[in-house]
């Protein structure tokens, strides 16, 4: 049975299938996405991508963890990591 994993800082994270990141991650026991622009922790709250607590990068672009589908290989980042 092959297991699908997305990166999250250099570390593989296995999720189901239909599986958000954010619950990927929740599953793997993260808690805490990074910090915004603002400096607020980022994390998984509502679910549904109203509030906008959850932003990661994937793939270079920013994101609602929580309602972005976790798919194999993608990368994830917290949103203050740096792209020079």
């Amino acid at each position: 049975m092959t297991t699908n994993t997305l990166e999250w800082r250099g570390q593989m994270i296995p999720f189901r299938n239909g599986e958000s990141v954010a619950a990927a991650l929740e599953a793997a026991g993260i808690r805490s996405f990074g910090r915004d622009a603002l400096g607020q922790e980022t994390r998984y709250f509502c679910g549904i991508g109203a509030c906008q607590c959850c932003l990661v990068r994937v793939d270079g672009i920013v994101r609602e963890a929580c309602i972005t589908p976790a798919r194999a290989g993608m990368q994830v980042e917290s949103v203050e990591a740096s792209h020079d």
